[in-house]
C-alpha cells in the first residue's frame, strides 16, 4: 500500500514535531511515526466502508416510501439498482473489511455519520453518475463495479463531508487521503465476478518499508550535528536560522539517506526531496535544496561516505 515518497513525508512530519518539541525521547518519536502510518490503514477502511453506509441509507429511504399514506406506483416498486449493486453486496460480505473493522474499530457508528451518509447520498442521487447508472438497464457485475469506480472517484473521494470528517480525526490525513484513494481503486478494479474482496496490507509482505522510516528517523537524528555543520558549510552566505525549518529539515534527511540507504540511488534521493519541498516548504525551496544536496553529493562522494551497493547503482 505504501510508497516511498509517502513514507519520506511520513517520516518529515514526525522530524518537524520532534524538532518543534525539542523532543528527547527517540522511541516517542519512532512509536509516533508507526502510529501515525497504522492510521493511514484506518482512513482506508473507512473509505470501504462509505459503500455500505450509503446502500444502507438508500434501502432506508426506499423502505420509507412505501410506508406513505398514498404511495405511488414507482414508491412501491422502485428502482433498486444501488441497493442491489453486486460489487456492494460482495463487499459487504467480506470477511477481511468485517475483521479489520472490528479489530481496528474503525465505523461509521453514530448519529451524526448517519446524518452526514445521508446528506451525501441526497447530493450523489442528482450527481450525473448516479443517474446515467440508475438509468441503465444493463445489469451485470461488470457494469456494477465499474459504477462504483465512477462514484468513488468522482463523488466520495471529492466529499466534503468526508473531508471535514477526517480533518478532524487526524490533521495528517489530508495528506494521506490521495494515497488511501489511490488504493481503494486499485482494489476495487481488482476484485473479479467470481472471486473475493483482498483489502491490500499496509506492509508488502518481506519488504523493509518499515526498516526503511525507522531507520531514516532514527539516522537523521543521531547525525543532526554533523548534518547542520555540512549544510551551514554549504550555505555560507546564509545564517542557518535564516533558512526555512522545513528546508533544513529536508536537507538533513536528504544527507542522512544518501549515506545509510545504500540501495537507493543518489538521484532517486535527490529527485525525492524536490519533489516533497514544491509541497511541504516554501515556493523557492525545491530550487535551494536541489543546490545545496547537489552539493552534499559532490562533497560526501570525494569523502567516501556515499557508498551505493547493487547492481546499476555505484555512479547512480
Amino acid at each position: 500500500m505504501l510508497n516511498r515518497r509517502h513514507l519520506r513525508i511520513k517520516v518529515l512530519q514526525a522530524l518537524y514535531a520532534y524538532y518543534q518539541s525539542e523532543e528527547t525521547d527517540f522511541s516517542k518519536t519512532q512509536k509516533g511515526l508507526l502510529d501515525a502510518i497504522e492510521r493511514m490503514y484506518d482512513l482506508y477502511i473507512y473509505l470501504f466502508l462509505t459503500f455500505g453506509e450509503l446502500r444502507r441509507i438508500a434501502e432506508n429511504q426506499l423502505e420509507e416510501k412505501k410506508k406513505k399514506i398514498r404511495p405511488t406506483e414507482q414508491d412501491l416498486h422502485p428502482n433498486r439498482k444501488f441497493v442491489k449493486n453486486q460489487f456492494i453486496e460482495k463487499l459487504e460480505s467480506s470477511r477481511d473489511l468485517r475483521t479489520l473493522s472490528e479489530t481496528r474499530k474503525v465505523n461509521w457508528t453514530g448519529d451524526e455519520n448517519q446524518e452526514m451518509f445521508r446528506k451525501m447520498y441526497l447530493q450523489i442521487k442528482e450527481s450525473e453518475t448516479y443517474v446515467m447508472y440508475m438509468n441503465d438497464e444493463e445489469h451485470s457485475f461488470e457494469n456494477d463495479r465499474q459504477f462504483i469506480v465512477e462514484l468513488f472517484k468522482v463523488e466520495i473521494a471529492n466529499s466534503s463531508f468526508l473531508y471535514n470528517y477526517f480533518e478532524e480525526k487526524s490533521i495528517h490525513w489530508m495528506d494521506d487521503i490521495d494515497l488511501a484513494c489511490s488504493m481503494v481503486l486499485k482494489t476495487i478494479k481488482s476484485v473479479e465476478e467470481d472471486g473475493q474482496v483482498e483489502l491490500l496490507p499496509l506492509y508488502k509482505k518481506d519488504d523493509d518499508e518499515q526498516e526503511f522510516i525507522t531507520t531514516l528517523l532514527r539516522k537523521t537524528i543521531s547525525m543532526d550535528k554533523e548534518n547542520e555543520q555540512l549544510i551551514d558549510e554549504l550555505t555560507k552566505n546564509w545564517e542557518l536560522d535564516r533558512i526555512a525549518k522545513m528546508d533544513v529539515i529536508l536537507m538533513k534527511m536528504a544527507i542522512t539517506e544518501l549515506q545509510v540507504c545504500k540501495s537507493i540511488p543518489t538521484k532517486v534521493t535527490l529527485n525525492e526531496y524536490i519533489e516533497i519541498a514544491k509541497f511541504y516548504s516554501t515556493p523557492k525551496s525545491n530550487g535551494f535544496i536541489n543546490g545545496v544536496v547537489d552539493k552534499a553529493i559532490e562533497l560526501l562522494t570525494k569523502q567516501k561516505k556515499i557508498v551505493k551497493i547493487g547492481r546499476g547503482l555505484l555512479n547512480s
